[in-house]
């Protein structure tokens, strides 16, 4: 670790003229007289580092010594700076503390002008995962599921499915995917790939077993195949037409937009009613039946005519219910 401390008050004197030894024991959390230590350790092995007494002294590194083991361009350095700025990732993965010492460690590695740019982009972007009108997604498990799949062991999961309620599972974690604000196990259930909502996980408990991982796996290319099969598998959707109040136009758009399909949007149609009319093409049938019901008088279903029938059944038994 002495290496590693001594690459880094290198780097720390790369960035600022001059810095006191308590300054560079506490950055490094070491003692003050380590840090002397090492400036001699440095000196002696020809680094062109001095201290100077007195109440304006300090330790300094010779002005115009580079020791820029990055090699990064300002592309390149731009790019990481972006990427830190998603540091809900890794808050939600355990890693932030992380991330943010490593960022730290390759800033002060970098020339001024780099720093500079490379700080402005990461100010000035924002990532927001999750979706409109959604709630944030419970994490929790995911540290443990990560640290899992790097040490590949075994897992036995307590699972909440959507389709088959509360279970329990032992299975061979083989990769972690987020989506859109949403992470995902990727991992074997006796012998076959499955995915696993990470939300849904109540508890997770590694085993001393290791976990079974084929030759050549794939990870990126298992999940596009488990997210093909399930999205062949989709519920039906619907085109619709309906006439909206007009005060409500933008509250159906807000609403509607992330139930509708890939691609689409609610496409005002031409029509010489007051009220204005909308073309929703719907994932799935039944979302459509919620949304629309959900705005009572406000809007009326045009077209298809199966679905005005439906919504009638629905309201009926609605009625019927709370009567």
């Amino acid at each position: 670790m002495r290496a590693d401390r001594l690459l880094q008050i290198i780097l720390l004197l790369q960035r600022h003229p001059r810095l006191s030894a308590r300054e560079l024991a506490e950055r490094l959390e070491v003692s003050t007289r380590t840090v002397m230590r090492d400036m001699e350790a440095l000196s002696a092995a020809g680094v062109p580092v001095y201290t100077e007494r007195g109440r304006n002294g300090g330790c300094v590194l010779l002005p115009g010594y580079r020791a820029d083991v990055s090699g990064l361009t300002p592309r390149e350095a731009q790019a990481l700076f972006a990427w830190s700025g998603r540091a809900a990732l890794s808050e939600e993965l355990g890693l932030r503390d992380a991330l943010q010492s490593a960022m730290g460690k390759l800033s002060s590695t970098l020339p001024l002008a780099l720093q500079d740019d490379a700080d402005a982009l990461s100010g000035a972007i924002v990532v927001d995962r999750r979706r409109w009108f959604a709630e944030a997604e419970d994490h929790g498990a995911l540290p443990v599921l990560r640290q899992a799949v790097v040490n590949r062991r075994r897992v036995r999961l307590r699972y909440a499915s959507a389709s088959e309620g509360l279970q329990r599972r032992t299975v061979d974690p083989w990769g972690l995917v987020e989506q859109a604000g949403r992470w995902y196990l990727v991992a074997a259930h006796r012998g076959a790939a499955r995915m696993y909502r990470v939300s849904r996980v109540e508890q997770v408990d590694v085993l001393e077993e290791a976990a079974v991982r084929p030759d050549g796996l794939d990870v990126r290319a298992e999940w596009d195949r488990l997210r093909s099969g399930l999205e062949q598998q989709a519920p039906v959707g619907v085109e619709v037409e309906v006439r909206v109040h007009p005060d409500r136009v933008g509250l159906i758009r807000r609403i509607a937009t992330p139930m509708l399909a890939k691609g689409t949007i609610a496409q005002e149609v031409p029509s010489d009613d007051e009220w204005p009319h909308l073309s929703l093409h719907f994932r799935v049938r039944e979302a459509a039946c919620g949304v629309l019901l959900g705005f009572g008088g406000d809007v009326e279903v045009v077209q298809p005519v199966e679905l005005r029938g439906r919504l009638l059944e629905l309201a009926a038994a609605a009625v019927a219910t709370y009567s």
